[in-house]
């Protein structure tokens, strides 16, 4: 049976064509195919949609398009046609259909200005741009007008209004004074969104003349400046404190309407005395997290991509010590038309059927126009192929005249989309493009991928032979993909040889042949050891390798993941590497690497290098710092600089370091300068200029480094233009239409002078663009906004300051910003390859969708459902991540017999494309858990009775049940094993003729078609006689559960003054079981802790009796619920009891009373401690209470037989419900020390309570009778 799958694209010997199309037919991007093969026009490059041209430069609309043949050109203008011929200043780059209109030779751009349109056509269609719209930009000067001077009071706000010139585009706003330093700016000061300086409230120092408010067109790179505003402030003290008022915007409501992915930006700025702080809410829902920022001192909020849902009131609330105010926004987002589905082109064969959708979204719902080669489709030449449903067309029994290039318009009033797609119908023979006699080399046991890249019309049908007259390939050892390759999975000797690929369609047939060589892998027969040496001592670790005869390996070795050091104590010899005169700084990890063209392996092992014996130790120190440090030979760009040493203390100096602090940009910080060897006490040093340069010199022997010298005299040098430009320029785009251009900054000395600047140049790279520069301040970042999604750009920053530029800088490539991928990965294909493993491939997403930097492919995949069960459960999708442009993977950890779905998305920076459609795949059967339980019950003389419990996790179809027994002797010698197979459909067993007064040990597990599960164990024994047990034994455990504890009891035949535990865990878990030991020789037990709704497994055991148990039981908790409340002081008999304890205290005071009138006296504490009844002996705290009949103040004391063991105590806080509720609520009633309750009944016996075995039922009454 053949399979089709994906690709994998990692192989390197594989040559992967991407899809230019989705289609009927996939045309790979053959450059020699494209030039045979026909195609109507694309349009490829194109002006923006509002293009603002400088009217000072050269007017260039793009329009490039391709085809073949080549497309023609033509333009029209305001909807007319543009005859270009007649203008002079008009002309079209040749082959290509962009337009250059001269303006700097004479021509005026605003007589040009206009709405223009390309049309590239050739005989199979025409395509169409976008109707791009020309302005020139506009900056003009600011009208006069005179300024009176602002005189304000103390406390008071102020507006200065800017009132900029109207320019194309708008100018950036910014307010500085007469030395062009910005105005500070703060919550009492700042700037608005018109460009208009608030005040909340004045200061006086706010007094000041040169208020200027600057405006700069990007465009023409020109600065607009308004005349000054003079500000005085006049003090009236104390300034009156006044609650805020809002300056912006009036009203207490105002609207707003804002484009769906624009920047919403909504500003509040208000006044007061304090100044007011401004918070922001939305009525009725929450600011959108991770899209929020606030600026301006939080007076203007801003929402990134806004969309609809963003919508509502918006409300800023101003407030300060004296009061509030408020304002509310109503914002209604509205959407320009938007793809929900662009029209693909198609590439049909004749005779096929296709379709081309186009559906887009907005607010309001745009309308959608269809036309065929630029005219509308109603009055297009007719098509009897072609019918126009809505947003479809549907195109059936197409031939080669039904070639043409359609046009989708999707518009309502804020905007339009125009999309181009052809179809293109051809009929070709059957092509291979994979070369003639290619040699494919694959080490053993690895897949070997033969490619054959095909194309056709219609699509051929492929096939794959071996050897000149071998036979068609068939068969589970090979993998057909479809695109033609051949994946052999396990490639062996045996595979070498020629391979012949066969392309046929009804148009014709082609082979190619290609050649196969399998080589051995590579191996290290020997590896590196674990090695530890002495200080100074030699090492050697070894590396001999074995290898394919025919491959040439190359052997290298690592330190850390590292390249060795550059150290001639190193030596690396042929099959070892050896280290001479081994130091504390060789120790690590030491790794072989062995590399051939196909293979690569390794081995690793540590070296650890310990302290030679120790010797006669010499004082050794670090040596005295220099002094008497002397500057001379000043210069304008190097000084000389002299000094003593201080004492060596027995190390010899091996060299000085010189430090310097500059003293004018960063005073306090000291910096490397250089260093010079220990014999040398003077150094010329090189300084940069507007430097204010201090220097000091530390000496460094073997033991370290000597304190810092003090500091020499101070040296200024002059300024200077910069010597350097910025480091670490990059381009990286933060959303996809801007360019973010980053750089580190100069640092003080490097400025070489005051009023450091960067002028920041880009351009597009691969595109006759000229350069767009901008000077910016000392900063070290700049946003270039509007540009396409993901594009190379050309980038340089340049250093300059007062006295100059720095020298041309270099230029770097940088990217505009990524966007989510617009393609999901195509042809996914699941190849399951046992019960828990399946290898997923797909065809790789084309570069030009990712829109951004390919970082691999998710594959989410989730189990739908057991095949065994048919019962499905909550889904649980797992990710598997798959880095770079790798187009397979391996799923682990699958359930066998089991349904799973599966999807694959593409992956850039910016996040995840669309998920491919779910792919389902099934896993075959494995092997079963072991049996949830195994119970052996009803022993007689010769048998015994099994019970189990069906696998947790069958995986599979139970066929039969596998049950292994063998006697064991008083030694535990193990007798002959005997084996039964049970029929699957069977839950129990009743084994006869079995030896009596005998132990038997038991395996019992599962089977499915594909195996034996895991087995579970078990021990019996069978009785003497039918009167009495040769061997003690545990019978009749029952348990009585609650919610979270429950009571076991069990009957015990045997010896006196047994041990007893009790072991307990969750049914059906593989857990170890836990196990609780028993006080006294009690025969119940109370297990505490355990979870509501729960079934449990337990056993009881006698210690000493060789390992005695019971057989096991399983019990379920009882569910979570509210426990049912007694109040115990609205009961007959508590009210009634503690009356007469009431009156029995007044009798006894009454009596103590005569009795000290008569002067005699009564030592009541003597006797009741002489006649202390042992029944009610008063309890201690910890010995508990009894269930919901004692009060929560007055602990009662119980029958001294009814305690508690100490290490079981049962107090209140551990359960509230009542005695009543544990009759009724379980299958027993048992009380929460783990009696029976029968125990605390009235009887007079006085054994313990534990050999009690009375089961009357809990009263009230009873309960009484432990007090009496």
């Amino acid at each position: 049976m053949m399979k089709k799958k994906s690709i994998p694209a990692s192989k390197p010997f594989l040559i992967l064509f991407l899809c230019q199309i989705i289609s009927a037919l996939d045309v790979p991007l053959d450059s020699k195919l494209l030039e045979e093969l026909s195609q109507p026009p694309t349009i490829t490059h194109q002006s923006p949609k509002d293009y603002i041209v400088d009217p000072r430069e050269n007017i260039v609309i793009q329009c490039e398009a391709k085809g073949k043949p080549p497309p023609s050109f033509s333009w029209t203008r305001n909807g007319t046609h543009f005859d270009i011929d007649k203008d002079a200043q008009v002309t079209m780059k040749p082959n290509s259909g962009t337009l250059v209109i001269n303006i700097m030779n004479g021509g005026k751009a605003e007589a040009y200005e206009g709405v223009y349109q390309c049309t590239a056509r050739n005989e199979r269609g025409a395509a169409i741009s976008n109707n791009i719209v020309i302005r020139p930009s506009r900056s003009p000067l600011w009208t006069k007008e005179k300024l009176e001077p602002n005189q304000v009071r103390e406390g008071d706000s102020l507006v200065l209004h800017c009132r900029p010139p109207v320019g194309l585009p708008p100018p950036i706003i910014f307010w500085m004074d007469n030395a062009f330093q910005r105005l500070p700016q703060s919550e009492r000061v700042s700037q608005g969104l018109n460009g208009d300086l608030y005040f909340s409230n004045v200061q006086p120092e706010d007094t000041r003349e040169d208020y200027i408010c600057y405006a700069r067109f990007n465009h023409t790179q020109t600065i607009q400046q308004k005349q000054p505003i003079s500000v005085k402030v006049f003090s009236t003290k104390p300034a009156t404190e006044r609650q805020p008022v809002l300056l912006t915007p009036t009203g207490s409501t105002s609207t707003k309407v804002e484009l769906r992915g624009n920047v919403l930006l909504l500003e509040c700025i208000a006044a007061g005395l304090p100044t007011p702080v401004i918070r922001w809410i939305k009525e009725g829902g929450e600011l959108p997290a991770n899209r929020t920022f606030f600026e301006n001192f939080k007076k203007t909020l801003k929402i990134i991509d806004v969309s609809e849902a963003d919508s509502g009131n918006y409300k800023c609330i101003a407030r300060n010590t004296l009061g509030s105010v408020h304002h509310v926004i109503s914002v209604t987002v509205k959407a320009a038309p938007y793809w929900i589905t662009a029209p693909r082109n198609l590439v049909l064969s004749p005779g096929e059927d296709g379709t081309l959708i186009c559906r887009a979204n907005g607010n309001p719902k745009p309308s959608i126009s269809w036309l065929a080669n630029g005219v509308p489709i109603a009055i297009a030449p007719e098509d009897p192929s072609r019918k126009v449903d809505g947003d479809t067309i549907i195109f059936s029994h197409v031939q080669e005249r039904s070639s043409a290039v359609y046009q989708c318009n999707a518009s309502n009033e804020y905007g339009y989309l125009l999309a181009n797609a052809f179809v293109n119908v051809l009929a070709e023979p059957p092509r291979i493009l994979t070369p003639a006699n290619k040699l494919y080399q694959v080490i053993a046991d690895s897949p070997a991928l033969l490619d054959c890249a095909y194309f056709g019309s219609p699509k051929p049908e492929i096939e794959w032979f071996k050897g000149v007259k071998g036979s068609i390939l068939r068969g589970n050892e090979y993998v057909f993909h479809d695109n033609g390759t051949l994946e052999i999975p396990v490639a062996q000797k045996d595979s070498t040889g020629t391979y012949t690929c066969v392309a046929r369609n009804e148009l014709g047939k082609i082979q190619n042949e290609v050649h196969l060589e399998i080589k051995d892998p590579t191996m290290i027969i020997k590896q590196p050891e674990y090695k530890v040496v002495q200080r100074y001592g030699q090492v050697s670790f070894e590396c001999i390798i074995k290898h394919d005869s025919t491959l040439l390996p190359t052997v290298m070795w690592l330190k850390d993941n590292d390249e060795l050091p550059d150290d001639e104590r190193f030596l690396v010899g042929k099959d070892n590497l050896t280290i001479m005169n081994v130091t504390d700084k060789d120790d690590g990890t030491y790794t072989c690497i062995v590399n051939t063209t196909l293979d690569s392996v390794s081995a690793s092992a540590v070296l650890t290098v310990v302290a030679a014996p120790p010797t006669p130790a010499i004082i050794y120190a670090r040596p005295n710092p220099p002094f008497d440090l002397e500057l001379t030979g000043q210069l304008e760009r190097s000084i000389e600089l002299s000094w003593i040493p201080g004492d060596e203390n027995n190390s010899p100096i091996t060299h000085f370091v010189i430090e310097y602090e500059d003293g004018l940009h960063e005073p306090g910080v000291w910096h490397y300068q250089t260093e010079v060897p220990g014999t040398q006490t003077t150094v010329q040093l090189k300084l940069s200029p507007y430097v204010n340069y201090s220097f000091r010199v530390i000496a460094v022997n073997k033991i370290g480094r000597s304190q810092p010298s003090e500091p020499s005299e101070q040296y200024l040098t002059k300024s200077a233009s910069p010597d350097e430009n910025p480091a670490n320029v990059q381009g990286i785009g933060s959303e996809p239409d801007n360019l973010v251009i980053t750089w580190e900054s100069l640092k003080g000395f490097q400025s070489n002078g005051p009023g450091l600047q960067y002028k920041v140049s880009w351009r597009q790279k691969d595109v006759d663009d000229e350069w767009t520069s901008v000077i910016v301040a000392n900063v070290s970042k700049y946003i270039v906004s509007g540009t396409p999604t993901f594009v190379p750009y050309e980038i340089k920053v340049q250093a300059l300051n007062d006295l100059g530029y720095a020298p041309e800088p270099s230029e770097v490539i940088g990217h505009s910003g990524e966007d989510l991928p617009m393609v999901a990965p195509g042809n996914v294909q699941v190849h399951v390859i046992n019960s828990t493993l399946a290898k997923v491939h797909w065809d790789p997403v084309p570069l030009k969708s990712v829109r951004g930097h390919l970082q691999g492919y998710k594959v989410y995949y989730w189990k739908v459902q057991s095949l065994s069960r048919r019962s499905r459960r909550h889904v649980e999708k797992k990710i598997l991540t798959f880095r770079g442009n790798k187009t397979f993977g391996m799923l682990p950890g699958l359930e066998p017999y089991s349904s799973y779905k599966l999807n694959v998305r593409v992956v850039n920076g910016k996040g995840e494309g669309p998920a491919s459609p779910d792919k389902v795949f099934k896993t075959p059967e494995g092997v079963p858990s072991s049996p949830s339980y195994l119970k052996i019950t009803n022993p007689t003389l010769d048998s015994l009775t099994l019970e189990w419990g069906s696998p947790t996790h069958p995986n599979g179809v139970l066929t039969s049940y596998i049950l292994k027994f063998q006697p064991i002797n008083n030694t535990h010698e193990l007798g002959p094993l005997v084996e039964i197979r049970i029929p699957a459909n069977e839950s129990s067993l009743i084994l006869k003729n079995l030896n009596y007064s005998t132990r038997y040990k038991f395996y019992f597990n599962a089977q499915t078609s594909v195996g034996s599960g895991s087995q579970i164990t078990e021990e019996a024994v069978t009785i003497m006689d039918e009167v009495q047990p040769l061997y003690p034994r545990i019978r009749n455990v029952t348990t009585a559960a609650a919610e979270t504890y429950a009571n076991i009891s069990w009957e015990y035949e045997g010896p006196d003054h047994a041990n007893f535990y009790v072991e307990y865990g969750v049914a059906g878990s593989k857990e170890d079981w836990k196990k609780e030991i028993v006080n006294g020789s009690r025969s119940f037990f109370v297990l505490k802790g355990l979870t509501p709704g729960t079934a449990y497994k337990v056993r009881v055991g006698a210690e000493g009796l060789s390992g005695f148990r019971s057989s096991e039981d399983v019990f379920e908790t009882g569910p979570a619920m509210a426990s049912r409340q007694v109040d115990i002081a609205t009961q007959g008999w508590f009210i009634g009891l503690m009356c007469a304890v009431a009156l029995l205290i007044l009798i006894l005071l009454i009596v103590c009373f005569i009795r000290r009138n008569k002067g005699g006296k009564y030592p009541v504490k003597e006797k009741e401690d002489a006649h202390a009844d042992p029944e009610i002996q008063p309890m201690k705290e910890d010995d508990g209470t009894f269930g919901e009949y004692s009060d929560a103040e007055d602990h009662k004391p119980l029958k001294k037989g009814s305690r508690t063991p100490s290490d079981r105590t049962v107090k209140k806080e551990d359960s509230d419900d009542s005695l009543v509720d544990y009759g009724e609520g379980v299958n027993g009633q048992f009380n929460e020390d783990g009696s029976f309750i029968g125990q605390y009944s009235g009887k007079k016996e006085k054994e313990p309570a534990e050999g009690n075995e009375s089961s009357e039922a809990p009263s009230p009454v009873n309960a009484m009778n432990s007090f009496v």
